[in-house]
C-alpha cells in the first residue's frame, strides 16, 4: 500500500479547489491596484484618516502601499490566513481521519512501521503544501505582470510570496500535533478554525496595542511585509523560531503516534 499516492488522490480535489480559490482572490483583489495608483494623493488623504494602529492591523503601510510590492502585501496578509487553514485543516485530517474513518487499525495491519505511516502520510501533506504555492507563487506573477504600473523585481515578489509557505508549515505542524494529542477529532474545522483565527486576532491585537513582542506568539506577525520590501530578505530570528516550531511539533507526533493506543474499528 502506497501511503503517500493514495493521501494525494485523496487530497487532489481540495488541493484544486484552494489553489483556484487562492488564484480568485488574487484576481479580483490585485484588479483593483491600478484604481489606487490613478490619483496615489487622494487616495493617500482616505488612508491618512485612517488611526495609524489599525493601518498597521491591516498591512497597510502608506511609503509602499502604492507600489506594487506594499499593495500585494496587503493582499498576502489576507490570503495567508486562508492558507493557513488549508494547511491546518491537511495537518490534523491526514493523521486523524485514520481513527475517525476506523480504518487505523487496518492500516497499521499493513507491513509498515507507524513512524513511516507518519512520514508517508506528512510528506503528502507537504506535497499538497508546496504544490498549492507554487500555483499561488505563479498566479501572483502573472497578475502582477497585467497590472504593475511600474518596474519589479521578481525575485522581491516571490521572497513575499514565500511567506505564505512559511505560515502554513507551522500550521502543518501544529495541525499534526493536534491530530495525535486529541484522542478522536470528529471535526477537523473545529480545532483548525479556532486555532488559526486565535492566533490571527492575537497578532492583529499586538497590531493595535503597538506591543511589538506579541509577533513572538502569533505566526502571522513572524514575516514583515515592510521589512521584506526594504531589505529584500527575512527576519533570522523569526526563521529560527519557526525551525523551532516546526521540529518540536513534528517530533512530538512522531513520538506520540508511535506510542498510542490505537483504538479497533469494531
Amino acid at each position: 500500500m502506497n501511503v503517500f499516492l493514495r493521501e494525494l488522490n485523496a487530497y487532489r480535489k481540495s488541493t484544486v479547489i484552494w489553489c483556484a480559490s487562492l488564484s480568485a482572490i488574487l484576481l479580483i483583489f490585485m484588479s483593483l491596484y491600478p484604481a489606487f495608483t490613478n490619483d496615489v494623493t487622494a487616495a493617500k488623504q482616505v488612508l491618512e484618516q485612517f488611526p495609524e494602529t489599525l493601518r498597521t492591523a491591516l498591512n497597510i503601510s502608506l511609503s509602499s502601499f502604492f507600489t506594487i510590492y506594499g499593495f500585494y502585501g496587503y493582499l498576502l496578509s489576507f490570503a495567508i490566513l486562508a492558507g493557513s487553514i488549508q494547511a491546518m485543516n491537511i495537518g490534523t485530517g491526514i493523521i486523524s481521519k485514520e481513527v475517525s474513518g476506523k480504518t487505523a487499525d487496518f492500516l497499521l495491519s499493513k507491513p509498515m512501521t507507524r513512524a513511516q505511516v507518519v512520514s508517508a502520510k506528512l510528506a503528502a501533506a507537504l506535497t499538497i503544501i508546496v504544490i498549492t504555492n507554487v500555483v499561488f507563487a505563479g498566479v501572483s506573477y502573472l497578475v502582477a505582470l497585467m497590472v504593475a504600473t511600474e518596474k519589479f523585481a521578481a525575485g522581491t515578489l516571490f521572497l513575499l510570496a514565500s511567506t505564505m509557505f512559511l505560515v502554513q508549515l507551522i500550521f502543518l505542524a501544529l495541525g499534526a500535533l493536534f491530530a495525535v494529542l486529541i484522542p478522536k477529532i470528529k471535526s477537523v474545522i473545529a480545532v483548525s478554525m479556532p486555532t488559526v483565527f486565535t492566533l490571527y486576532i492575537i497578532g492583529t491585537l499586538g497590531d493595535v496595542l503597538g506591543n511589538d513582542k506579541v509577533r513572538y506568539l502569533s505566526p502571522f506577525k513572524f514575516f514583515d511585509t515592510t521589512y521584506i520590501i526594504k531589505n529584500v530578505s527575512l527576519e533570522g530570528k523569526f526563521l529560527a523560531i519557526e525551525a523551532a516550531i516546526v521540529v518540536v511539533a513534528v517530533a512530538a507526533s512522531y513520538i506520540i503516534y508511535i506510542k498510542k493506543d490505537v483504538r479497533a474499528s469494531a
